[in-house]
């Protein structure tokens, strides 16, 4: 309840223009997911402590994210990008099945290649290698996170994972274009369930280790 309430406060402060309450409330979401993932008992699998390895990233991320200049965001781009190798790592250490990965592969490729040439004509010649890769790998995060549904994991690993990755749609919608209202208006809610979800996932894993 603290992780969304939080993440409601951050929404209502940036529409508002309260820099100081956006940064509080930040700070606040994305330090609980971490302590929701320690107290579903993230130290106690493998699983779990790859994935709050992840949280960790995604929280390093986020603070980086709190600055506005080019280097600040490819900053925290690069700590999004190993949170999302750690989720790659985890999904695979729980299990995989082939046939739900590869089901996946399709929609996941059509998407990530129809937003890559979207955002193609509005990128700085000094990230559009860093963001096809950043593609790549949450790409490839979200077709194992849906192999791992497969081999039995929880429902939870590819809901948390599909809403990461459109989470990083409303990132790169608000970064890179001039959208007509703010992304982050569902980006964020997008974002923190994500983690949430990923956060929570530990406890099936303790389950089945």
């Amino acid at each position: 309840m603290l992780v969304l309430a939080a993440c409601a406060a951050l929404v209502t402060c940036q529409l508002l223009g309260v820099a100081i309450g956006a940064i509080i409330s930040k700070l606040i979401a994305s330090t609980a997911f971490l302590a929701v993932a320690i107290h579903s008992g993230a130290a106690r699998s493998r699983y779990g402590r790859t994935v709050f390895l992840g949280l960790i990233c995604a929280w390093c991320g986020d603070m980086f994210l709190l600055g506005d200049s080019q280097g600040l965001f490819l900053a925290g781009l690069v700590s999004f990008l190993l949170g999302h190798v750690a989720y790659v790592a985890a999904f695979w250490r729980h299990g995989q099945s082939y046939r739900w990965s590869l089901s996946a592969l399709l929609p996941v490729a059509a998407i990530s290649f129809l937003v890559s040439a979207w955002l193609a004509p509005f990128l700085p010649p000094d990230m559009v290698i860093p963001v096809r890769v950043y593609t790549f790998i949450i790409s490839l995060m979200v077709m194992t996170a849906f192999g791992a549904r497969g081999a039995g994991s929880t429902a939870l690993i590819p809901a948390g994972a599909a809403l990461f990755y459109l989470s990083d749609l409303s990132v790169a919608t608000m970064q890179f274009t001039e959208p007509e209202f703010p992304t982050y208006i569902w980006g964020l809610p997008f974002y923190y369930t994500g983690q949430l979800m990923l956060a929570l996932s530990v406890v099936s894993a303790n389950r089945k280790e």
